[in-house]
């Protein structure tokens, strides 16, 4: 059998892509920081349950007491009362956190930020 190599036919498999992750810019170079990589920290599990026992693990907006396990609508959350959008000082200030239940914060609380209203 004859080789393929030099007759015009190409692969249609593209090139594997890269596995290493890209390397960060330097700290003045890059943007606010996300906040999904704030959420993976043991320092946000810890103030998170902080907010909890100190709203009693109830819904600051509907007074539900907030026992359920996710995905239920009576699990709790903990949520930034003004959005942060990538600020550090806001992100992390515990007075600006509050308690709600799952179906508050994915029913009321993002309709309301979606229409710029939060």
């Amino acid at each position: 059998m004859g080789r393929l190599k030099g007759r015009g036919i190409s692969s249609r498999i593209g090139a594997p892509g890269s596995r290493l992750r890209r390397a960060a810019p330097a700290s003045g170079d890059t943007p606010a920081r996300r906040s999904t990589d704030w959420l993976n920290t043991a320092r946000w599990q810890k103030l998170r349950r902080k907010v909890l026992a100190r709203d009693g693990y109830v819904c600051r907006q509907t007074g539900v007491l907030l026992i359920g396990t996710y995905p239920a609508g009576d699990s709790p959350v903990v949520d930034h009362i003004r959005p942060h959008r990538g600020d550090p000082a806001l992100f992390w200030d515990e007075a600006n956190l509050q308690s709600v239940s799952k179906e508050w914060h994915d029913r009321v609380k993002q309709s309301r930020e979606k229409r710029g209203l939060a």
